[in-house]
């Protein structure tokens, strides 16, 4: 969801600060000016944009969902504030959860209505004050403000947004400890929705599928084997957008059929022998678009992918006594910094 298609209709911002002891509810909706309506629509765009956003659909028992299917213009305002209690309740019994501001909004996209709930956690920094001393002179500070909202540029831990026409959620969140436990209080307890994994959480749990098979067979210290397996993925990502389990299993472990079996039974405790994989962020594909080497004696070498494939421009030369070259081949230019 691009911010450049958003149109803002209505908001109202609440205060779930643990340490005040209640909330702060606000009684009346916020003006949605320009600098406002950006920095709200950055925040939607951030987290919809990410491959850390969950699409489900809400629980026949949910509070949440009847409050917001009975939300229209007259009652906004008090379903905002009954939400907000709801979650307050929640963070309050278990402190491990971040005091907020809450942004409450109401916006179109595409032709289509949503309902959002923007969870702005706080942040800690440093700030200047201004104050008069005693003898009436102008003292200007620096002090520890505990509660900076998140920018436009840092994606928020929890939020949602529920589209009014199909009931489908949008949701991103991020695991606390409630009664003792690391949970998914914000779709378990709050929405009271199954909320399926995200497209980040597959690729990661494939991957790390794939690295296991491949150490229990070729151990640790295979880096030319590690390298292989990273641009076989690196190459279902790069020709298909997407990464099919099957694809991949076939292409990492060709010649072996038992550790082909041994990526499908890890995969099956997730049921996703059969996955496909289709993550949208170029920032979650990152990581398989260099390799990343450091020797034993310290020195460090990243090469981009490309460059990596192609034998006139690196060679990994295997040496008589065991050791291993790198030879960077026909360079033009070499800048430092």
């Amino acid at each position: 969801m691009k911010k450049d298609d958003i149109i803002m209709k209505m908001g109202i911002v609440h205060i779930l600060d643990s340490v005040v002891g209640m909330p702060v509810l606000s009684d009346c909706p916020i003006d949605m000016g320009s600098n406002l309506c950006d920095f709200l629509k950055a925040h939607i765009e951030k987290f919809t944009e990410s491959d850390d956003m969950k699409v489900c659909q809400f629980s026949d028992e949910s509070e949440v969902m009847g409050l917001i299917q009975n939300c229209n213009a007259e009652n906004f305002v008090q379903t905002s504030r009954a939400l907000c209690e709801k979650l307050y309740g929640i963070m309050n019994s278990n402190i491990d959860i971040p005091a907020a501001d809450v942004a409450v909004v109401v916006f179109s996209a595409e032709g289509v209505d949503y309902f959002g709930f923007l969870k702005l956690n706080y942040k800690t920094s440093y700030t200047h004050a201004t104050k008069a001393t005693e003898t009436g002179e102008n003292l200007n500070d620096i002090i520890l403000q505990k509660a900076i909202l998140p920018s436009a540029g840092q994606k928020l831990s929890e939020a949602f947004l529920v589209n009014l026409s199909n009931g489908e959620i949008l949701l991103t969140e991020k695991k606390f400890e409630v009664n003792g436990e690391k949970k998914l209080y914000f779709s378990e307890l709050f929405l009271e929705c199954h909320a399926p994994m995200s497209q980040k959480t597959k690729l990661d749990i494939v991957t790390k599928a794939v690295e296991q098979v491949n150490k229990k067979y070729y151990g640790d210290e295979d880096t030319r084997r590690k390298m292989e397996v990273k641009q076989a993925i690196y190459d279902e990502l790069e020709e298909k957008g997407s990464l099919e389990v099957e694809a991949v299993k076939e292409k990492v472990f060709k010649d072996s059929p038992q550790m082909q079996a041994d990526l499908e039974e890890k995969l099956e405790k997730y049921n996703m022998e059969k996955e496909i994989v289709r993550p949208k962020s170029e920032a979650t594909i990152k990581k398989f678009q260099k390799q990343h080497l450091t020797t034993d004696t310290g020195i460090e070498i990243t090469i981009p992918m490309e460059e990596y494939k192609d034998p006139e421009k690196v060679e990994f030369i295997t040496n008589p006594d065991g050791t291993i070259s790198v030879l960077i081949k026909n360079i033009g230019h070499l800048s430092t910094r």
